[in-house]
């Protein structure tokens, strides 16, 4: 019997090759995803259409409210930064779109939830390559988390579980990672990554995500086969 894990599931690109490489891998997947307030709620449904097609034993969707806080473009009125080239993003700096704690809080859902289906692994989608400079994405912040979550548990406490979080992506490109998951037969049409869509779920093509995403099917020569608002993708 394959063993459960859980993937943190946003319906966006990263996070469905990560649900895709979780199944290949052999595990049974239980997918998660939040209804945190975020303006772009309209993952969510990704999420669904994803869960459903990649075969999730079950796909919870929880509620908690970040907007209470404030405090990023994706949970407050906040503009999200726009721009016309992928090489306008600024590396260096973290952006407004960063939402405070937001991996923290995430996993520590994926780990009460692990605990409880008795699953010892995790899956996200976070990279430290094509990314948005969130500090919450780099290799330290996951060793220093999951070092955490084996002295927070009863079952780690226990000796009867020893978490581990896989994050399968932290060294790939956006490019790399696209190819990886056609090889395992992503629909990434299914998928929604923009941090500002409009009413009809189009993507805007000009903010950080959008720009990334374009970049990596630009860089396999391929189409990507969301809506998008004004540009060719």
């Amino acid at each position: 019997m394959a063993h459960p894990a859980v993937v943190l599931l946003s319906g966006g690109l990263d996070s469905t090759t990560v649900l895709a490489i979780a199944k290949d891998q052999g595990f049974t997947p239980y997918a998660l995803s939040f209804s945190y307030g975020q303006r772009h709620s309209i993952e969510l449904e990704a999420a669904k259409r994803v869960a459903v097609t990649l075969g999730a034993a079950r796909h919870v969707i929880t509620d908690i409210d970040l907007r209470v806080f404030g405090g990023s473009a994706l949970t407050s009125e906040i503009e999200v930064p726009k721009h016309a080239v992928v090489d306008e993003i600024d590396a260096d700096s973290i952006p407004v779109t960063y939402v405070p704690a937001r991996n923290t809080i995430f996993l520590s859902f994926a780990l009460a939830y692990a605990e409880v289906i008795g699953a010892t692994d995790i899956f996200m989608g976070v990279t430290a390559v094509d990314y948005s400079g969130y500090p919450d994405c780099r290799p330290e912040y996951i060793e220093a988390y999951a070092a955490m979550a084996n002295l927070a548990t009863r079952a780690g406490v226990e000796g009867t579980q020893r978490l581990k979080i896989h994050t399968p992506l932290i060294t790939m490109s956006k490019a790399d990672i696209i190819r990886t998951g056609l090889r395992l037969g992503v629909d990434y049409g299914q998928t929604s990554s923009c941090y500002d869509p409009d009413s009809q779920g189009r993507a805007c093509g000009r903010c950080d995500t959008c720009l990334l995403r374009l970049k990596g099917f630009a860089e396999i020569g391929a189409s990507d086969p969301v809506a998008y608002q004004n540009v060719e993708a």
